[in-house]
């Protein structure tokens, strides 16, 4: 790893190489695709520190070289980009440098994974920024104006269905009670005290049932009320739609291995067996999850683990390692995605 002062430099080279940015010309990439694009390569590069099983020297060195030709394609030296409305020039001529040490000779990729995580942090930061929040005052202000308005002017009113209920129904009971005569002192007073019992206690019941009844019809009322709509998931920087299946998602990469695209039809594939796990309820998916999150989180489930593990090795060799991809690839992985299935039910 870099010493503290080199990294301390280094970081300030990168965020001047990010904020000085002035107008450009030529057509520019979104500031989404352009940290995509570092967080690509930030996983490539990890992936270069993991062994592969059954891989020998030479297949090491091929993808070490298509990963670093890969950075160097993904980030031109002088490279634009778009960021809230203005497009601006980014120098990534440093990430050049330290991929040419790499090149001729070097074998420690930590500098230049180094280099791409500050400028990782860099963009986030600038993307975070960059959304605008309403403050509590314009919210305030904003209810306020929507609450002015005629539909929701209040008008006075009697008493709630409830009170007028509960009135009627004392009224009624009074029907049975005589108002008491003038009799002398003591006589027959544990009959009023009785009576008088006896209507509190029959009020208190009814009170109490209309509650229960009250509050079942607002908790139902409520949870229909309550009921968030679905919002779209992301997997492994994949946007899926809330209706989007597993099922379609394996179509979709069938469609790719078909017109030749077999990496990406792996790609797709192993999001559809997340997918399908998620939907099973066997993992949890999140937006800040890795392949690696999900390979563990099976752990406990031998032969489904076993099986993933092998869709996990094939993702990450063709896809981050950048190795391409034969149909016979493609299709011991779709066998293995079907065996997996079998496992996890």
């Amino acid at each position: 790893m870099l010493h503290v002062s080199t990294k301390s430099y280094l970081r300030s080279v990168v965020c001047a190489a990010l904020l000085l940015l002035c107008p450009a010309t030529i057509a520019a990439i979104p500031l989404s695709e352009y940290h995509q694009n570092l967080k690509n390569a930030i996983a490539a590069l990890e992936k270069l520190n993991e062994s592969v099983e059954e891989e020998s020297t030479d297949d090491y060195q091929n993808r070490f070289n298509k990963t670093l030709e890969q950075i160097r394609t993904s980030f031109p030296k002088n490279q634009t980009v778009e960021a809230e409305g203005e497009v601006c020039n980014v120098d990534n001529s440093l990430l050049h440098k330290k991929a040419d040490e790499l090149k001729s000779g070097g074998e420690d990729v930590d500098p230049l994974l180094e280099v791409l995580q500050a400028m990782e942090s860099r963009v986030a930061q600038r993307q975070e920024m960059g959304q605008p929040a309403l403050s509590k005052d314009d919210a305030r202000k904003r209810l306020e104006t929507i609450l002015a308005r005629p539909e929701y002017a209040t008008t006075t009113r009697g008493p709630n269905p409830l009170t007028r209920l509960l009135r009627d129904f004392i009224e009624w009971l009074r029907k049975f009670f005589p108002e008491p005569k003038q009799i002398k002192p003591g006589s027959l007073e544990w009959l009023t005290l009785i009576a008088k019992i006896g209507v509190v206690a029959a009020a208190l019941a009814l009170v109490v049932f209309l509650t229960k009844l009250l509050l079942n019809r607002f908790k139902r009322t409520r949870k229909i009320k309550t009921r968030k709509k679905q919002e779209p998931r992301i997997v492994l920087g994949e946007r899926l739609e809330p209706e989007q299946t597993a099922t379609d998602l394996l179509s979709e990469a069938e469609a790719l291995a078909r017109s030749g695209d077999l990496r990406a039809a792996i790609r797709k594939g192993y999001i559809a067996l997340l997918v399908e796990l998620g939907d099973r309820k066997i993992i949890s998916l999140a937006q800040h999850k890795t392949n690696r999150d999900y390979l563990n989180a099976v752990r406990e489930l031998p032969p489904l683990h076993s099986r993933m593990a092998g869709l996990t090795s094939s993702f990450e060799r063709h896809w981050y390692g950048f190795v391409d991809a034969s149909q016979n690839d493609w299709q011991d992985f779709r066998d293995g995605y079907l065996a997996a299935l079998r496992s996890g039910t």
